[in-house]
């Protein structure tokens, strides 16, 4: 282009260039001139010796030794290199020339003022430069070749950016040769490029595994992984698609260290229970982490009333659930001090943070999602099949000497078909579910202004017998805008699910364990419930008695920001969320044998109605200031929430008609059981400082003073705080050289957190409505004492961690040591009977320690160009212990924990064998007063926790193939399946075949009796809770797999996937009785998984 424009002038080639020689030259010498001119004018020396100094610092010696002021009208000085200087006596015009020294800086004097400025382009410069510059374009694609919109793409060391289109393309116009280019994209690596007219196709690599390119949500503020003083765990959308499940917290399993994640029913819309790093508080309602959604605090204590709950669930649900994994793009867990801190009261279990998905600029893209799947149940306990039930069942009237069956033996007296068999489990919860799930979303935008919208919906039958469904649909709505000079930002986002689940009001498990397995039919000739004339109760009738519940959630965030200066911004958030649900149980007189003339008089409804809703505002201010050698961050803001919860539990009895059994109204009797209202306020103010020198060292200090109306005045407030400091040993030059080792960082942090996990108004006496008519007047009773001293729990975090990174990161290990002591505990303590108060709620000087180690590994083992093979492994060891309670002996808890023991424990009786002689179970006799009874003999003491977890995951991508999967481990013992022992028309393991009778007296379980033998009887009560039933629960299991597949693109523009996926698809466990990671005995096992999906973009 050069060449064409000298053409252009009919001048000769390389004329230019001389010309443009020439008047430099000349431009020196007359500047030479009139600087002879001016020196008698421009005198002053300069003395200054100092290595690596900076520019600012020299200017402040010219005006110091000199007089002359300096004014710098290029902002471009602080980007100077730090330089070497040795000045005596130098005149300042030498200085200064030193320092513009290769630069398009200039100086001029005007009296005493030095003015330092860019130097102003002469009319041909400028028109040479134009015709310099070239328009440059090029194509920005992954690994595989696909493109991709949306990328960024700047020119280095300027605001100038442009975006990819859906085809990945884009074009720069008017870039200088010299130039670079910085492509980027969420994700990937970033890549700088040297500018050329056509770029091609620019490849961008996964950012696995390269810690500058990873940056962490750390709530309050964003930090990239080779920065964090603290711990955090995290998982990515990409983690999570892979995953057929239904409920936010089953993404986390596996795939965390210290982060213990245990599904508590297999019945869809049931919950999971979550730990961080151990149960911190003696109260089991006390351990929940806080979750934030979007930057808004969501309380996720159970909702909904056990006098509603469905029999299927063994704890009432978190709003939790009505979150749609489908919506998410990563889950960030803080789990140490310096994590936490800054969340003050509500960080002591850690805290949980759900980012949802944004908007992608580039033109507006559709993306569609459909799979479809089944589940079965992972493991049944064996039970023993009609011949040996039979066998079992004649041998315990033998065994006591009893020859003629009573008449209501039906199970072997000839009423009931002895050749009739029937696997009950199978029968009544061995079925197939169904799950579909479709989400759509369109999403674009610009460079400054972004938008994505989406919504799913999602249905899963249940593998227990009946019409049982549940269903979530939801809507996501996300804005992000930046004005243009990048100064304004305003973030929007709203959230809304809509839960139904329909589920019976009892779960079938317990009574498809027990069933005889030649109990009768379930139907009838003629199709209804078979009855059998009255000989058994059949399971189905539970059908009748519905559970249904309907949850309404939104989650609205908006959070504007603007940057008033280069370094400071401000910043506010303000958020709402509202919650809704309605809860009905119903049993109406249907679920009776229809032979003893049930009355709908007894049919019975209850319902509970609750409602939270919560709205909080929080101020924030943020500075930076970077210099040559560090960089140094301040964080402060203000938090203000406030939350009410409404509560109505209403029964009703007695209809003229079971149609009419859902319309309150319409009941005989209806009682108000419970109408309460609650109002939580809470406040805060927070900051950080952070401080990273020559990126080496880095200091993080947070601090937090929150108050909360859960306290009585003087106890609303507290203080909490955390020091983080990390040293980047990598950076030194002692380890330049190791080439093998990319990374090494030593980090440790110590601080206080706390928790007002206790409800509303613990402290107040409080009064309850007893419900009696007295004289025709409704009396209430005191509830509750008054305690004014009731305060905080605290929780002391301590922790230190080694990370190493070795051939550029494509093996990176981290090793934590952590320890939490938990204190002040929130406890009923022990009340004398005669005040009417059982406790009074108060502080207790008890302490819990968690003290633990956690690896986590992860592995580049093969990348190439159609190949990668990828390898993430977490262990954590950890081990729970009370380490004091003052007065445990007196106190109600004196039978369920004991010092120097973890809080999941149990007092069992300690087995000693089955006597010989008798058949009969023995235990041993602590107090020796030759009888065994609670609690003198129920001493022994067994542990229930996880000894250790944690899983193995393998990535492998090969061209358009992707495959995933993930082994979970856990080592832990658990309680076996307690049975009885043979008395009546229960089933039991198939391993009790083997009891004790002449003959076989080495056999592992006791002689059978129906009930007669009385010793027999009191030891198989007392076998039920001894150590004799703790047994080895570990398990491996392959817990999540999927397998995927691009295919080849027909329409330009357009991506389309197919996919496999399992849930819970292997377990390998020496545990016998069921589900070794479902620890509650009653309820429907964790399901196994296997869906097929397809996905189009377009």
């Amino acid at each position: 282009m050069y060449k064409i424009y000298t053409d252009f002038l009919c001048m000769p080639e390389g004329y230019i260039s001389k010309l443009l020689l020439i008047m430099k030259l000349t431009c020196v010498i007359i500047l030479m001139a009139l600087m002879q001119v001016s020196a008698a004018t421009f005198g002053q020396n300069l003395t200054l010796r100092e290595d690596n100094v900076s520019i600012s610092k020299i200017l402040f010696e010219i005006r110091k030794q000199t007089g002359y002021d300096v004014l710098v009208k290029s902002d471009r000085l602080n980007t100077f290199k730090r330089i070497d200087v040795s000045f005596n006596n130098v005149p300042v015009k030498l200085v200064l020339n030193k320092l513009i020294e290769g630069t398009d800086l200039e100086y001029v004097f005007n009296k005493k003022v030095i003015t330092i400025k860019v130097k102003d382009q002469s009319l041909l410069e400028r028109i040479i430069e134009r015709f310099q510059n070239i328009d440059v374009t090029g194509k920005v694609v992954d690994e595989n070749g696909q493109p991709i919109a949306g990328a960024t793409i700047r020119i280095k060391g300027t605001s100038i950016t442009t975006i990819s289109n859906e085809q990945g393309s884009f074009i720069l116009k008017n870039v200088e040769e010299n130039a670079v280019l910085e492509i980027s994209f969420l994700g990937f690596q970033a890549r700088d490029v040297k500018v050329r007219k056509d770029l091609g196709s620019i490849r961008l690599e996964l950012a696995i595994g390269k810690l500058d390119e990873v940056t962490v949500n750390a709530g309050y503020y964003k930090v990239k992984e080779r920065e964090l003083t603290g711990s955090i765990a995290r998982i990515t959308a990409k983690d999570i698609e892979t995953q057929p499940v239904s409920n936010v917290l089953a993404t986390m399993q596996g795939r965390m260290a210290g982060v213990s994640v245990t599904q508590t029913t297999g019945t869809p819309g049931g919950g999971f229970d979550i730990k961080i790093r151990g149960q911190n508080s003696i109260r089991t309602d006390g351990n929940i982490p806080l979750y934030i959604v979007d930057g808004v605090p969501y309380a996720a204590d159970a909702i909904g009333a056990f006098q509603t709950g469905s029999g299927t669930f063994p704890v009432l649900s978190s709003p939790i659930n009505s979150i749609s994994p489908d919506n998410l793009e990563s889950i960030e867990v803080l789990k140490d001090a310096d994590a936490t801190a800054i969340y003050g009261t509500r960080g002591a279990n850690g805290v949980v943070l759900i980012t949802t998905k944004k908007g992608v600029a580039g033109k507006a893209k559709v993306n569609l999602n459909v799979s479809s799947g089944i589940a079965t149940p992972t493991r049944f306990i064996e039970m023993m099949n009609t011949e040996e039930y039979l066998a079992m069942r004649k041998q315990a009237y033998t065994n006591d000497g009893i020859s003629n069956y009573p008449a209501t033996a039906y199970d072997i007296n000839g009423v009931w078909d002895q050749n009739r068999y029937t696997d009950w489990l199978e029968e009544l919860v061995g079925g197939t579910a169904k799950n579909n799930l479709i989400t759509g979303s369109i999403s674009g935008g610009n460079q400054n202004s972004r938008y994505l919208i989406s919504g799913n919906y999602n249905a899963e039958s249940t593998v227990a017998k009946g019409n049982s469904l549940f269903q979530r649909g939801g809507a996501l709505a996300n804005f992000n805008h930046r004005s243009e000079d990048q100064k304004f930002r305003a973030d929007f986002s709203l959230n809304y699910n809509l839960q139904k689940n329909n589920q019976p009001s009892l779960d079938f498990i317990n009574e498809a364990r027990g069933l005889a397995p030649n109990a009768p039919a379930l139907y009838d000739a003629q199709g209804n419930l078979n009855w059998e004339n009255n000989t058994w109760q059949n399971p189905l009738r539970n059908l009748n008695g519905k559970f249904e519940s309907k949850t309404k959630t939104l989650i609205v965030n908006t959070t504007l920001s603007y940057q008033l200066l280069p370094g400071l911004d401000i910043k506010s958030t303000f958020g709402i969320t509202d919650l809704r649900t309605r809860d009905s149980r119903v049993t109406p007189s249907t679920i009776n044998n229809p032979a003893f003339n049930p009355s709908t008089a007894n049919s019975l409804i209850v319902f509970n109605n609750t409602e939270r809703s919560s709205w909080i505002i929080e101020p924030q201010i943020n500075w930076t200031k970077t210099t040559a050698k560090g960089k140094l961050e301040a964080l402060f803001g203000g938090t203000f929430q406030s939350q009410h919860t409404s509560k109505l539990y209403q029964s009703g009895m007695g209809f003229s008609s079971n149609s009419l059994i859902y319309n309150l109204a319409a009941a005989k009797t209806i009682r108000i059981l419970n109408d309460e209202s609650a109002q939580y306020n809470f406040q805060g103010f927070f900051g950080r400082i952070n401080y990273n020198y020559k990126e080496r060292y880095i200091a993080n200090l947070t601090a937090r003073r929150d108050g909360s109306s859960r306290f009585g005045p003087g106890r609303q407030f507290a203080n909490f705080g955390a020091l983080g400091l990390a040293w980047i040993f990598s950076k030194e030059n002692f380890l330049k050289d190791h080439s093998w080792l990319s990374f090494g960082k030593i980090r440790g942090s110590y601080g206080v957190t706390g928790s007002d996990q206790i409800g509303d108004y613990q402290f107040l006496d409080t009064y309850a409505v007893s419900g009696v008519d007295y004289d025709g007047k409704i009396g209430i009773n005191p509830s509750r004492l008054y305690n004014p001293d009731f305060a905080w729990e605290t929780n002391k975090k301590l922790e230190a961690a080694l990370e190493l990174g070795f051939l550029d990161d494509k093996i990176f290990l981290t090793t934590a040591w952590y320890q939490n002591r938990s204190s002040n505990q929130l406890v009923g303590i022990p009340f004398p009977a005669i005040t009417g108060f059982t406790t009074l709620n108060s502080n207790l000087d008890a302490t819990v320690q968690n003290t633990g180690l956690e690896w986590t590994f992860s592995s580049q083992n093969i990348q190439s160009k159609n190949f990668r093979w990828a390898t993430n492994l977490n262990i954590s060891v950890s081990k729970n212990k009370l380490v004091e309670f003052p007065g445990l002996e007196s106190s109600s808890y004196s039978q369920q924990y004991r010092v120097g023991e973890p809080l999941n424990i149990r007092l069992v009786y300690q087995y000693k064998g089955i006597n010989a002689q008798t058949g009969i179970y023995e235990f041993v006799d602590r107090n020796g007063d030759n009888v065994i009874s609670s609690p003198n003999d129920r001493q022994t003491v067994v542990d229930l926790s996880p000894k250790f977890f944690g899983g193995l995951q393998n990535q492998f991508s090969f061209k358009r193939f992707k495959f995933d999967f993930l082994f979970q481990f856990v080592k832990q013992n658990n309680q076996g399946y307690q049975f009885t022992t043979g008395g009546s028309m229960l089933n039991r393991p198939k391993r009790m075949i083997n009891s004790w009778q002449k003959g076989n007296e080495s056999a592992p379980y006791q002689i059978l009796t129906t009930g007669v033998n009385s010793k027999a009887v009191s030891a198989g009560s007392l076998y039920a809770n001894s150590d004799a039933i703790i047994v080895d629960a570990s398990y491996i299991r392959l817990k999540n797999l999927s397998l995927s597949y691009d295919l080849p693109i027909i329409v330009k523009g357009t991506r389309s996937t197919i996919s496999l996926q399992g849930q819970n698809l292997l377990t390998f466990t020496p545990y016998k009785d069921g589900d070794p990671e479902f620890l509650t005995a009653g309820f429907l096992p964790p399901l196994k998984v296997i869906t097929a999906g397809f996905q189009l973009t377009f």
